[in-house]
């Protein structure tokens, strides 16, 4: 009788320590991303490439710290999944954080990651799987040696900011440029606005970027608009839809980028996007890009147009 309690504690014992075990043990996940590329310059080249599209290995973890606190971490690297051998293994860094969470403080994090104007402004840039004529915001501050907090919902509003500290290990270029954000969220609308102050940029033009993103969900359809400013560089404007039916999602995009030059130069990208889930670890996705504006800007005097077309698919888990 002893013998049977005491292996019963036993194997007790052993279940609830194989359980915390498997409670702290970190998350490994990744991708191998693939896309067969078709580029073609009007009056320039055309070219045709399979390459990897930015397939990604990492690991993330969480544990409560106290009650209330949560400490997390994240690390995921890039590799070339369309090369072997040559050096293509875990060759970059993407992401790299560590932070503190609470739904009571918010979330600090430290390390190499999105950053606080990108995740709030610059939406349709960093919407599409290829983006390869994706014009995007111009704005400098990058995505490491990064500083970030966000705070928690206040009756729908949220503050973020960040600075980058670029100290005197940075070949003496010190600077701490920063970023701050308010999302304001209410039902089916939400409203942002940031300022990048860029003052780490390599052509010595610190102008702050500012940036306003709307976006409007109703059901199935969501709808993006976008401007963004800098002084002495341009401005960017941009509006995408976005549809979903099924297991299969629909994009179409305008962007106009007007440079802040002598003859206030103009460059447009139309994109479409067809993306199926085949299931819940892999997607397949078509997209189609169309560029034009004034004569020069894709490098071919008196011509103004380049188009891609990508067909791609994603595995991951």
């Amino acid at each position: 009788m002893k013998k049977t309690l005491i292996a019963s504690a036993i194997a007790a014992a052993t279940a609830f320590s194989g359980a915390a075990a498997a409670a702290e043990m970190p998350t490994v996940y990744g991708n191998i991303q693939y896309a067969l590329v078709y580029d073609n310059v009007d009056g320039g080249d055309s070219s045709i490439d399979h390459r990897d599209n930015g397939s990604t290995l990492g690991v993330k973890h969480s544990h409560e710290i106290a009650p209330g606190i949560e400490g997390f971490f994240k690390a995921e690297m890039e590799f070339t999944a369309d090369q072997k051998g040559g050096g293509n293994g875990l060759t970059d860094l993407d992401e790299a954080y560590i932070g503190v969470k609470s739904d009571d403080f918010g979330k600090v994090w430290v390390g190499s990651d999105d950053s606080t104007y990108e995740r709030a402004i610059d939406t349709i840039a960093n919407f599409y799987e290829a983006a390869d004529l994706s014009i995007g915001g111009d704005y400098e501050t990058g995505e490491g040696d990064l500083v970030q907090y966000e705070t928690p919902s206040f009756g729908g509003l949220t503050l973020g900011a960040a600075v980058q500290i670029n100290g005197d290990a940075n070949g003496g270029a010190k600077s701490y440029p920063y970023q701050l954000a308010a999302i304001y969220s209410v039902d089916a609308l939400e409203v942002a606005f940031a300022v990048d102050s860029n003052d780490v940029a390599a052509d010595g033009n610190n102008e702050n970027t500012y940036g306003l993103r709307g976006t409007y969900t109703a059901g199935d359809l969501s709808v993006t608009g976008e401007y963004q400013t800098r002084k002495d560089v341009g401005d960017l404007y941009g509006v995408m839809g976005v549809y979903t039916m099924g297991a299969n999602q629909f994009a179409l995009s305008y962007e106009m980028g007007v440079a802040d030059d002598a003859n206030d130069t103009e460059m447009n990208t139309v994109t479409l996007q067809a993306l199926h889930n085949l299931s819940d670890n892999m997607y397949v996705y078509v997209e189609g890009y169309l560029g034009g504006g004034d004569d020069g800007v894709y490098g071919v005097a008196d011509k103004s147009e380049e188009s891609v077309g990508v067909v791609g698919a994603v595995y991951y888990f």
